[in-house]
């Protein structure tokens, strides 16, 4: 199997002024209500439909320790099907999806997922998935476009 190597280090560590403030973002959303479990399972899926294997990978073990079960790490990219998720978990993987491929349709989220999500979530545990998922979005971004390593650090 052919190792990836990256094409630079991750950005945020090329200019370390810029890490402060997204660890700080990225800390902040535990603020919202959501429960972390719900959080994780967000970053997770994030980060698989963008191909980051470094959050992936990360996302994974983070809920593991946190106590996920394997069942539902392992189902995560298949959570509509699965029977292991909660009405209000679904809502925040649509809503996870949606934000992410936002390109792919022409209302990118449309009425139908916000207001399931809304049924679940108050305005501030909105604002916490919406910050989870673009925080994820901008942390695969700088992965995948430098080819970040599933396992490294930095």
């Amino acid at each position: 199997m052919e190792t990836l190597t990256a094409r630079m280090p991750n950005p945020a560590v090329i200019i370390p002024e810029a890490m402060k403030p997204i660890r700080a973002l990225f800390g902040s959303i535990s603020g919202g209500g959501v429960p972390q479990a719900t959080l994780d399972l967000v970053h997770l899926r994030v980060s698989q439909v963008n191909g980051c294997s470094p959050c992936v990978d990360g996302g994974w073990r983070k809920a593991r320790k946190a106590g996920e079960t394997d069942e539902r790490i392992f189902a995560v990219a298949a959570w509509r099907e699965a029977p292991y998720f909660t009405e209000a978990e679904r809502a925040a993987l649509a809503l996870a999806e949606a934000v992410t491929r936002l390109s792919d349709r022409p209302d990118p989220v449309p009425d139908e997922i916000w207001d399931a999500a809304a049924r679940h979530y108050e305005e501030r545990g909105l604002a916490a998935l919406i910050l989870m998922i673009a925080t994820t979005n901008l942390f695969n971004r700088l992965n995948v476009s430098t080819r970040q390593p599933a396992g490294a650090r930095g």
